[in-house]
């Protein structure tokens, strides 16, 4: 692996004390630069509260340490739900999401002696919605990478209309995470959720396609109902590439070549930074469902038949040196370093060195390690705990359980026993 890594030209050290550094953001002190992302389990309750299995996961994450907690996806209308277990957070269940808010907090504190940031992702699921288990799909355009040959109804887009009511919605959402206790949120516009197919939607007509103006005007102006509703953190987990051929793809140019063209993200998050006045960003690429080498890559034959690993995890993480480096005085979080496994702390804090992002992002390994920030601080980390890239905690999402690292944690080792079974 260590070859690899030098062989990609990532940065590496094997001093780790740049993420055990304080930050500062808008007036509240970060414990450290480790930042767990939000990782979705599929095992809230029917009325989107969280369930026992959510509580679990983010008590083991307090408990582990990290100076920012970033919730998962939680939809901000019931429609937009990706499952039935997904969160959706609405008035009646405010109490539920005030307490996990402030078991997090309070564990963390016990255990830690601080309390973590603690952010809640607000999504509309858009194409992947299946709020009552079957898909209920609202697209922002017909997208044959996605369809095929057979496009989707027209009854599936979603009108301009909807989309205006749904910034609104989003702003709601906003005033209520703050109510329970959240220090902010994130407008969810990354791997081609609703609020990130519109910014490739240069094929749809009318307000919210065509011109960059337009596709991203959605983002925006949920952010900014969502920053006149509160006072707290609005943020955004965006993609910056997409991977998928113009016209049907964000960062990319037109023609045939699926590289990486940073122009239009980093246009985007000039605007967010200044329209809205965010002052955190996390960056990743791609899509988890048609290029999953593109955003999470995996030692998988599917992976290494399309390209090498460490070129996917180059590629994503250079999305978010592009984007530091244009903008050094944001705070901007890098995706992807779960796949170096005992060695992506190692490159993490070098990136962190070298400037080069502002937070280090850890997602699978969040479910394998939750630990993590804990044994850094005491400087014991332990190899035998590190994600090791098989992609089985998102395989028991697509069999429909619910996700958790089936190596390293013995009850997903039994559900996904139970989930291979009954799927025969």
């Amino acid at each position: 692996m260590l070859d690899r890594i030098q062989q990609a030209q990532l940065p590496y050290t094997q001093d780790l004390s740049p993420l055990l550094r304080e930050f500062t953001l808008r007036g509240k002190t970060i414990a450290n630069r480790i930042l767990y992302q939000p990782m979705e389990g599929c095992d809230g309750t029917h009325n989107g509260s969280p369930g026992e299995l959510t509580r679990r996961r983010y008590q083991r994450f307090a408990q582990g340490g990290p100076g920012v907690i970033w919730a998962e996806a939680t939809a901000v209308v019931e429609e937009g739900r990706a499952n039935p277990r997904q969160l959706w957070l609405h008035e009646n269940n405010l109490d539920d999401f005030a307490a996990m808010a402030e078991e997090m907090k309070s564990l963390c504190f016990k255990t830690h002696g601080f309390e973590p940031l603690v952010l809640l992702q607000l999504t509309h699921s858009g194409r992947y919605s299946r709020p009552h288990g079957p898909p209920a799909p609202r697209i922002a355009y017909n997208s044959p990478v996605f369809e095929g040959d057979a496009p989707l109804p027209q009854d599936c887009i979603v009108s301009d209309d909807e989309l205006f009511h749904l910034e609104e919605q989003f702003g709601q959402a906003a005033r209520l995470a703050e109510l329970a206790g959240f220090d902010g949120v994130d407008i969810k516009a990354c791997h081609r959720y609703l609020l990130s197919e519109l910014l490739s939607a240069h094929t749809r007509p009318g307000h919210y396609g065509g011109s960059f103006e337009n596709r991203t005007r959605m983002l925006l102006n949920c952010a900014k109902a969502a920053r006149a509703a509160t006072s707290f953190i609005i943020t955004t987990r965006m993609n910056a590439y997409d991977g998928f051929v113009w016209p049907y793809g964000f960062g990319v140019n037109p023609g045939e070549d699926i590289a990486p063209d940073y122009k239009q993200a980093l246009a985007l998050v000039k605007l967010l930074s200044e329209s809205c006045g965010m002052e955190l960003i996390n960056i990743t690429i791609g899509n988890p469902y048609v290029n999953p080498h593109v955003n999470r890559p995996a030692d998988t034959q599917q992976n290494k038949a399309i390209e090498p690993p460490m070129e996917g995890v180059a590629r994503i993480l250079n999305s978010a040196v592009v984007v530091q480096k244009a903008f050094p005085q944001l705070a901007i979080v890098s995706s992807g370093l779960s796949y170096l496994r005992e060695h992506s702390a190692n490159v993490a804090a070098a990136m962190l060195e070298q400037g080069q992002c502002a937070f280090a992002g850890f997602g699978r390994l969040s479910f394998a390690y939750p630990n993590l920030a804990q044994d850094i601080v005491l400087g014991t980390p332990s190899p035998k705990q590190y994600c090791i890239a098989c992609t089985k905690c998102s395989q028991l999402m697509r069999m429909g359980s619910t996700a958790g690292c089936v190596v390293r944690d013995e009850l997903y080792r039994h559900i996904y026993s139970e989930a291979v079974k009954s799927s025969g």
